[in-house]
């Protein structure tokens, strides 16, 4: 699936355990009539394909949901 919004927030990245790491971030959806905000997890090697990007930067992020 895929989703074009503009990034919100974008956190740090954080070392959950001594194997594990992710980071998160936030892009707002302005398809609708009203708007939503969608949080994403990128985890261990992923963490870093956000650093080019900045909070109001438009984004299109592919994903898999898991539920």
């Amino acid at each position: 699936m895929e989703l074009t919004g503009t990034i919100k927030v974008k956190s740090n990245e954080q070392q959950v355990s001594e194997k594990f790491k992710k980071r998160e971030f936030v892009v707002t959806d302005n398809s609708s009539q009203y708007p939503q905000h969608v949080m994403f997890q990128l985890t261990q090697d992923k963490c870093s394909l956000i650093d080019s990007y900045n909070v109001g930067d438009e984004i299109k992020v592919y994903f898999n949901l898991r539920g």
